[in-house]
């Protein structure tokens, strides 16, 4: 398949967020969460927190850095990301990603906060698919569909993790064939990149022994006036997308790739998130909100692109989204209950995040109008994604 031989930038945050996340996100964290836990130093969660033996492998916390003084906290464990500093209009640094202060509270909460998704983002229609005339069952974890790989995917992994220099990170991870219901052994290689334009950059590389399918992307949860600030109704969102692809009442996609033309999907001009949150449409009302994946212009791309823009006015903080990839998932943190303490020991409410995980569309493997995600053996996976920060 010539498209897993393009090049991408990453997020996604699928793919796509959910009923499922619903019990997730509103998971209440162990009582070891403690605002003390940050270094004050660095204004990171202290390294100690995140160093435990976990199934007879490692976690740590790694600390990526740049020239203007940008921090990145990522740990081996589903290779998430944890903090993630950027400066705002005033010069302030701060944390705009959700997040635990240890891996015990990740542990306990099972989010899918800053994780690593695969082997497959986004969800599966009834847990199945079928591939070269072979019907493959997936553990169902999502209302009556499979998501985010299974009931432990590669967000609930230890990855090797190899630190290169300040600013890169690379990680590994080897899913042995019939993990989680998925046919092949496939070797995932993500390698973050903090660059010097205050961009966290993520690239994707995949093979595999059988013919599988695979969509990864990052998940991390933003909130552009600060972690645990409350809610993002304010952000000002653009997405170029003319199309996205609806869904039913579970959150499958129809196999309609509808215009976004009069709805409140039409995102193509800044709008803030709270105008349309809530409109009165039946894919809002399904999807509790924002929770749908938009068909990206210009499909799968060569060079990563400009595909999404996120602005606070409160910060003047910018988020762009660059990917080659072919969709995203906009999620508006509809599940979030104010259950979940984060890393500042502040209760993380109902939309008070927002992601956006780049992607192949959800349920690909079920839909042949939608592009592949098949892989097989000779062949590589390869995708990239940016999220991009500057002032306004």
């Amino acid at each position: 398949m010539k498209h897993y031989f393009l090049s991408v930038v990453l997020l996604g945050m699928l793919a796509g967020c959910n009923n499922s996340q619903k019990q997730q996100e509103s998971s209440t964290m162990s009582d070891s969460t403690s605002t003390a836990a940050a270094d004050s130093v660095s204004g990171l969660p202290a390294r100690s927190r995140f160093q435990k033996d976990v199934e007879g492998k490692k976690t740590d916390l790694f600390v990526l850095t740049n020239a203007k003084g940008m921090k990145v906290a990522i740990t081996n464990y589903g290779g998430r990301i944890v903090s993630l500093l950027v400066p705002d209009k005033t010069g302030k640094m701060l944390d705009v990603t959700l997040g635990h202060s240890s891996i015990d509270d990740y542990l306990a909460t099972e989010s899918f906060f800053g994780t690593l998704v695969g082997r497959y983002g986004n969800r599966i229609a009834k847990g199945q698919f079928t591939l070269d005339g072979k019907t493959y069952k997936l553990p169902v974890n999502n209302g009556p569909n499979s998501l985010h790989g299974g009931k432990k995917g590669f967000n609930a992994r230890v990855w090797d993790a190899t630190p290169v220099g300040n600013n890169v990170l690379k990680l590994q991870y080897v899913s042995q064939d019939g993990e989680e219901g998925y046919p092949g052994t496939l070797t995932a290689n993500v390698t973050y990149t903090l660059t010097d334009d205050n961009a966290i950059k993520i690239d994707y590389q995949a093979t595999t022994d059988k013919n599988t399918v695979v969509n990864l992307t990052n998940h991390s949860y933003f909130n552009l006036n600060g972690e645990g600030s409350g809610s993002v109704a304010d952000h000002r969102v653009q997405i170029r997308a003319d199309r996205y692809t609806p869904v039913d009442a579970t959150l499958i996609p129809t196999g309609e790739l509808a215009p976004v033309d009069g709805t409140p999907f039409d995102l193509r001009k800044p709008v803030a998130i709270g105008e349309r949150q809530d409109a009165d449409h039946i894919q809002i009302k399904n999807g509790g909100g924002f929770d749908h994946n938009f068909v990206l212009n210009g499909g799968q791309t060569t060079e990563p692109r400009v595909i999404a823009t996120v602005t606070s006015p409160q910060t003047g903080i910018t988020m762009d989204v660059l990917t080659t990839e072919p969709g995203v998932q906009f999620y508006g943190g509809n599940f979030l209950n104010g259950k979940v303490m984060g890393k500042s020991g502040k209760a993380y409410e109902k939309r008070s995040a927002f992601c956006l995980e780049t992607q192949h569309f959800p349920d690909s493997p079920n839909q042949p109008n939608f592009p592949s995600t098949v892989l097989k053996p000779g062949e590589t996976y390869k995708t990239t994604t940016e999220y991009r920060f500057s002032v306004q």
